[in-house]
């Protein structure tokens, strides 16, 4: 198999640490008359991102994992799926102007949602009591708020 060995490590901006930059030419061939520039970061790039949210569908979410012997059972796992990846959404759109922004699944799922904490219910509402070493607080609740949560 080709490409970058296993220790190398690739920044946002596409170059790998450590590694001088080289030019990586793109063509694309169309019948859009924007400009290359605009295609390239609107059609071609947004391509890319869409695929990117299926593999965190299929890895992250374990979307096609079907092992149940009944059909049913196997709707269910990927209906419940489905929903899981609505919510994680909302989740990236509510985090934009957070530490969070930009988080994918695995990464949203480990700050927002598997947390220990209290649950203290009452007739009116539900409260949740935070451990006070919990590092992502004050994010969690601006986007708690952000979902419509009310402030305790």
């Amino acid at each position: 198999m080709g490409g970058a060995p296993a220790h190398d490590h690739q920044s946002r901006s596409g170059v790998y640490d450590g590694r001088e930059p080289r030019d990586n030419p793109r063509f694309v061939i169309t019948n859009l008359r924007q400009t290359p520039e605009w295609i390239y970061t609107h059609v071609y790039c947004a391509r890319g991102d869409s695929e990117n949210r299926f593999k965190e569908l299929k890895l992250a979410l374990a979307f096609g994992r079907t092992s149940c012997t009944s059909f049913w059972a196997n709707q269910l796992r990927v209906t419940l799926s489905a929903a899981a990846f609505v919510l994680c959404q909302e989740l990236q759109l509510r985090a934009d102007r957070t530490a969070l922004r930009g988080a994918q699944v695995p990464r949203l799922r480990q700050a927002l949602i598997t947390i220990g904490v209290q649950v203290v219910r009452s007739v009116r509402r539900i409260v949740l009591h935070f451990p006070r070493s919990h590092p992502e607080a004050l994010t969690w609740a601006r986007i708690a708020r952000a979902l419509g949560a009310a402030p305790a």
